[in-house]
């Protein structure tokens, strides 16, 4: 096993021998292990969920979005999303919030957590967030975005980034507009999800814009939208003007996402149901420190649980027994047996199967 493996020796090999294959990406000024990035997901991308997927393959990760306003009030749940693990390495902070100067001061606390850039939320659709106009609301008066960036950007040291959709809706596709924008105001890159904000998560992702964005925007991209599955990743990967792939729903479901498209047919190797099973118990044992109670963590890995167990026989019935359980260590007894029974069954899930529809950052 390697110094500091997380892992039983077995697991940890194969997850080496592909984090070896991985070629280390620069965007703007700052370095990642991987192209492959965890996408910034609500109530997902933890401190503990993180530090997982840095320690499966992903080359960086982004936050959860954080409110500038909770920031600022100095309220206590939202500060504790600012924490970073010390273990993590290639992590950024992401605020969302409207106002320019809310922004810069939240931005400026949470620089204080060490993160190695502070990501801006002009993406998300959700109606709480765009009703205040914050999220993708942005991308609807593109003028009012110089002082906005010029602002934040003045308040910290680390690196400014934004994550962006390709407009609000069909009739306002201004991605290109806003990139431009933001390199002057000295943003480093840009991630842009495939979609508009009309059309939430629904139909797919626009990956011929994505592509024309990646040969032709004055900042490198990061490319992002349905990206769910090893096959397709690898296919993108292998065909992409994007200097960086952003993955968000798909590692939820396969861990192993951001090691799998790195296999080649000679490979003998696959991710079995016990290895699965080992990382589960690792994001437990990440997620107890942060967690208030052993009711709260239960609600977070039992959800963790279903998506993992995605792919497999008999997961309908073992969604049912979980949702019944109502203690931490019994539905790790039940989740133990399950995988196990499961032997060397091989994980099936469609290429284009969608999930979660309604979101989360």
């Amino acid at each position: 096993m390697t110094k500091n493996a997380p892992f039983t020796a077995e697991l940890q090999k194969k997850i080496d021998t592909l984090k070896a294959r991985r070629k280390p990406v620069q965007m703007g000024s700052i370095h990642f292990d991987s192209p492959l990035l965890l996408a910034p997901m609500s109530s997902i991308c933890t401190a503990p969920f993180r530090l997982l997927m840095e320690d499966l393959g992903a080359g960086g990760t982004v936050s959860e979005l954080i409110s500038c306003h909770g920031i600022n009030y100095k309220n206590i749940r939202t500060t504790e999303m600012l924490k970073v693990d010390p273990r993590e390495k290639n992590i950024g902070l992401q605020l969302f919030g409207e106002g320019a100067e809310a922004m810069a001061n939240a931005a400026k606390v949470a620089e204080e957590f060490n993160p190695k850039f502070i990501d801006i939320n002009m993406g998300c659709p959700v109606k709480k967030v765009v009703g205040t106009g914050a999220g993708s609301s942005l991308l609807k008066d593109p003028s009012a975005l110089p002082i906005f960036f010029s602002t934040i950007k003045k308040a910290i040291k680390v690196p400014l980034t934004i994550k962006i959709r390709l407009g609000w809706d069909h009739d306002s596709i201004n991605a290109m507009e806003v990139i431009h924008i933001a390199r002057e105001e000295g943003v480093e890159f840009v991630a842009v999800h495939g979609r508009t904000r009309a059309q939430q998560y629904t139909g797919n992702a626009n990956w011929d814009l994505l592509e024309q964005l990646g040969s032709k925007a004055p900042l490198d991209i990061i490319g992002n939208g349905d990206l769910h599955t090893a096959s397709l990743v690898k296919a993108k990967m292998n065909n992409t003007n994007c200097q960086a792939l952003m993955l968000g729903r798909g590692p939820l479901r396969n861990p192993f996402l951001f090691l799998e498209p790195y296999m080649t047919e000679e490979d003998d190797i696959f991710f079995t149901p016990e290895d699965h099973l080992e990382v589960i118990k690792k994001l437990i044992e990440y997620s107890a420190p942060y967690a208030h109670s052993d009711h709260t963590l239960l609600i977070s890995v039992r959800k963790h649980l279903i998506w993992m167990a995605a792919g497999y026989n008999n997961v309908s019935y073992f969604r049912d027994v979980i949702f019944k359980t109502p203690d931490l260590n019994e539905t790790i007894k039940i989740s133990e047996d399950f995988f196990l029974s499961l032997k060397d069954q091989r994980k099936r899930l469609a290429d284009h199967d969608s999930f979660m529809t309604s979101g989360h950052g």
